[in-house]
C-alpha cells in the first residue's frame, strides 16, 4: 500500500483525528457490544460541535452498559465469553474522559490493534500466522497476504485518518469519516450474525 503507514498517520494527528480515529474504531465494533447504531452519535455529535466530551461519554456508555462502572480491562474474561468482545469492551473501557492529546493518541493506538485483532478472530480467511503477517506487522504497511476482512479494516482506519488530516475538512471530514466507519459496521454486524447463526 503506498503514501503512509497507519502507525505513521497516528503518529502525526492531532488531537480531533485521534478521537475521531479511536471513535471509529469503537463505532465499527459495536456488533460486538450489543449496541444499537446511534448509541456513539453523542460522541460523534461533541467532536462535530466541541460540545462536552465527557458528558456524550457517560450518556455513550450508560447506554452500553446500563450505567455500571468500567474501568480499562474491567471485564472478566468469563464474564464476556469471546475474546473480539472483550477486546471491543476494552476498547469502551479505555476511552479518555478528556481529550487530552496524550490520552487519545494512546486510545486511538489501542484501538487500532483491537480492531484489527477483532477483524483478524473473526474473518473466515486466515491472516497468517508468522510475524510477517501480523497486527504489528499490518499497521506499520506490510500488507502482503492479507485476510479480506482485515484488509478491508485496514483501508478504512486510514482513510479516516487521512481524511481528518486535512485541517480544512472541518465537519465535512468527520462526516465522511463517519459514512467511512457506518460502512464498516455494517460489515462486521453481517459477519457477527453468521457467526451466531453457525454457533446455532
Amino acid at each position: 500500500m503506498g503514501g503512509p503507514s497507519l502507525v505513521e498517520l497516528i503518529a502525526e494527528a492531532d488531537e480531533r483525528g485521534l478521537a475521531a480515529s479511536g471513535l471509529a474504531c469503537l463505532d465499527r465494533c459495536l456488533p460486538l457490544l450489543g449496541g444499537g447504531d446511534e448509541v456513539l452519535r453523542p460522541l460523534w455529535g461533541s467532536l462535530a460541535e466541541g460540545g462536552a466530551w465527557d458528558a456524550a461519554l457517560a450518556v455513550a456508555r450508560a447506554a452500553l452498559t446500563g450505567g455500571a462502572s468500567q474501568e480499562a480491562g474491567g471485564f472478566s474474561e468469563e464474564a464476556v465469553g469471546d475474546e473480539a468482545v472483550t477486546l471491543a469492551h476494552r476498547m469502551l473501557g479505555a476511552v479518555p474522559a478528556a481529550r487530552s492529546a496524550a490520552e487519545l493518541r494512546e486510545w486511538a493506538d489501542a484501538c487500532s490493534v483491537a480492531a484489527l485483532q477483532i477483524h483478524r478472530l473473526l474473518d473466515t480467511m486466515p491472516d497468517g500466522g508468522s510475524q510477517r503477517s501480523s497486527v504489528t506487522a499490518r499497521r506499520e504497511g506490510r500488507t502482503d497476504g492479507m485476510s479480506p476482512l482485515v484488509a478491508a479494516e485496514l483501508r478504512r482506519q486510514i482513510r479516516i485518518l487521512e481524511l481528518l488530516a486535512n485541517q480544512g475538512a472541518g465537519a465535512g471530514g468527520l462526516r465522511q469519516a463517519l459514512d467511512v466507519s457506518t460502512e464498516g459496521r455494517r460489515v462486521l454486524r453481517a459477519v457477527v450474525s453468521r457467526r451466531e447463526r453457525g454457533r446455532g
